[in-house]
């Protein structure tokens, strides 16, 4: 009887690793807190867990991973699975992508940053960039057009912007410098404190950003209507992690990247969006609207020149440039 006994723990005992032997999970390394730019995150780890009965899970850590501009850096030592980043914080890392940052490509609603955004990654050429990090590019986190928040005087003309210090990266930056203005690039997490020190007198920021990071706060003004462009922030993860997933696994997590995606959407159009116009409001941050006049002699100014030379750049770097940027404004174009 005790030697059956012995030989029943002993089964249950090897059951008990085997479970757990099979069970797989991630580490997800973003930053800030919980808010609409992480959503897609948060409904794909849901999802997927779903789908395998609890057996695939991804465990999302909030800066207790990696600095955010260090996340692709993470991922190609394999330091987690799954990572958030956005191109501008290290364009020579991720060149190909940057082409979603160009200024003024005429994206105009999240639906449309999405597909611009998927075809981009799908593109051979693209995919072999981020390899080099041993990242794949997993799907987007759509972000409206960027506007500018501020402290001191509003501006109320494109001359207004001169001298004027301000967060804003990639192809948005490249259009505030064009507008005269001096653009500075940091990671969200330092803009609040760099405005309260007057390092910075203004933000570039999509609405969530604004309100989480702290600069609707005590912005004193904010432009409704510059729209200068977007950054771009996919979601990668591991090259060797996501090929030693079963084909269960496998299937799961890329099955459920289009409902991620969808939530996503949703949630930002009615929550974000909902909350944002009224908070101006109850702030008395003052809307600066500019002429359309304003806003095409801006576009002019930083538009082209820009997309040329990010063109001429990458095409030296051996990318299908044009051919990339192409593909972005001709999707642009068509709209939803």
């Amino acid at each position: 009887m005790r030697t059956l006994l012995s030989r029943t723990a002993l089964a249950a005992l090897t059951l008990t690793f085997a479970s757990e032997a099979i069970a797989t999970e991630w580490n997800v390394s973003l930053w800030g807190k919980r808010r609409a730019f992480t959503e897609n995150v948060e409904k794909l780890a849901e999802l997927v867990s779903e789908k395998t009965g609890g057996e695939f899970t991804l465990n999302i850590s909030y800066g207790g991973l990696s600095k955010n501009t260090e996340n692709l850096d993470g991922i190609e030592i394999g330091a987690f699975e799954m990572a958030q980043f956005c191109a501008g914080y290290h364009p020579d890392k991720n060149p190909s992508i940057t082409v979603l940052e160009l200024p003024f490509l005429g994206i105009s609603s999240l639906e449309v940053e999405r597909k611009a955004s998927m075809a981009v990654y799908n593109h051979p050429a693209v995919a072999e960039d981020l390899a080099r990090w041993n990242a794949k590019l997993l799907m987007p986190s759509p972000l409206p057009q960027y506007n500018i928040a501020g402290v001191g005087d509003a501006p109320h003309s494109l001359a207004d912007f001169e001298g004027l210090t301000v967060r804003a990266t990639g192809g948005i930056g490249a259009a505030m410098e064009a507008a005269g203005a001096v653009p500075t690039s940091m990671s969200a997490t330092e803009v609040r404190q760099a405005m309260d020190s007057g390092v910075i007198k203004a933000a570039s920021f999509a609405p969530h950003a604004h309100m989480s990071f702290g600069t609707a706060e005590v912005a004193k003004w904010w432009t409704t209507n510059l729209n200068p462009g977007a950054v771009n922030c996919p979601v990668v993860v591991n090259i060797d992690a996501y090929e030693a997933l079963t084909d269960e696994e496998r299937a799961a997590l890329d099955g459920s990247v289009d409902e991620a995606l969808d939530h996503y959407i949703s949630f930002y159009n009615d929550n974000t969006m909902a909350r944002w116009w009224p908070m101006l409001e109850e702030k008395g941050i003052e809307q600066v609207t500019f002429s359309e006049e304003e806003v095409s002699a801006f576009r002019e100014a930083a538009a082209s020149p820009a997309a040329q030379a990010w063109i001429e750049e990458n095409t030296a770097r051996g990318l299908p440039a044009q051919e990339l940027y192409d593909l972005v404004v001709g999707i642009a174009a068509e709209g939803e």
